[in-house]
């Protein structure tokens, strides 16, 4: 085994689940709601991005903002259906309705595109970088430093602007916001529309790696769970930290042992990190 190509599969593997995540990590950081469509959309990005370059002809670039926009509008739709439940918290009836809603997207997926799995080549991913015996592709580059640049960006936003800023009042206490004259309806919309920007960028520039297919979006939304999950409830660094720790353990452990138990390992981890920090990686230890 080659340890630094699995070093290297590890970081590419990493920040893909990293940017697949933070759409999700924003809207349990601000929202405190969960999203179990999330995968779909992730699916829907990657076919609206093959679409666009394979029937309409449009270049890679351009078909990554039309594949956004998309994201964008189904997450903008999926609130407006249950914002009653939204300004509710009523957390059961709300995984309820997106699960539901990750099935019905799922269906017209198959549909519109066909049940078959589709390939995007893109003028990244076919261009092959060799160096010594290790081997990557300049999308797996572009992965990484979109991931690295959206991650830097967003925790600036957070941090250190008035959106930022509101968003972390509506996080802390919706109906105090509203008292402060902020209007919390919108910023859900804009929180659901954003997490429908990100999970669609994700899948734009990792469907090039993989087979694009309906059934995809299953998988992702228990990697996106488990990402969120150790990194921490609404932590932006934490997603990222712990996106790469899985990329990496997935990688070695896929080379070691065999990538058909990856996903139950990434569950074992996930269980014993809990147990010493219950916050996730982006809390002290013992969960404080």
């Amino acid at each position: 085994m080659n340890l630094t190509q699995q070093l290297i599969n590890g970081l590419v593997l990493g920040h893909a689940y990293a940017l697949i995540a933070i759409g999700w990590t924003v809207l349990l950081g601000v929202a405190r709601l969960v999203n179990f469509g999330h995968g779909q959309m992730y699916m829907l990005g990657a076919f609206m991005t093959w679409f666009s370059v394979s029937r309409l002809g449009l270049p890679y670039l351009a078909a990554i903002p039309v594949a956004m926009m998309a994201g964008v509008a189904v997450g903008y739709i999926m609130q407006r259906v249950m914002l009653r439940l939204t300004l509710a918290q009523d957390l059961v009836s709300i995984m309820i309705v997106t699960l539901g809603f990750g099935y019905v997207l799922h269906g017209a997926a198959g549909l519109i595109f066909g049940s078959t799995g589709q390939i995007l080549e893109t003028p990244l991913s076919t261009r092959d970088i060799y160096w010594g015996d290790l081997w990557f592709t300049w999308q797996d580059i572009a992965i990484v430093l979109v991931a690295m640049a959206f991650f830097a960006i967003l925790k600036y936003v957070i941090d250190n602007t008035g959106i930022g800023r509101t968003a972390r009042m509506v996080a802390e206490d919706p109906p105090l916001a509203l008292l402060a004259g902020i209007d919390v309806k919108k910023v859900y919309f804009a929180v659901f529309a954003f997490e429908g920007a990100a999970v669609a960028l994700a899948g734009a520039l990792v469907a090039p790696r993989t087979p694009i297919l309906t059934s995809m979006g299953f998988d992702e939304v228990i990697i996106t769970f488990v990402v969120v999950v150790l990194g921490g409830i609404g932590s932006v660094t934490g997603s990222y930290v712990a996106g790469i720790a899985l990329g990496l353990f997935t990688a070695f452990f896929g080379a070691l042992v065999s990538p058909a138990y990856a996903t139950a390992a990434a569950f074992g981890v996930l269980i014993s990190v809990l147990v010493l920090r219950p916050g996730g990686l982006a809390a002290a230890p013992g969960g404080r």
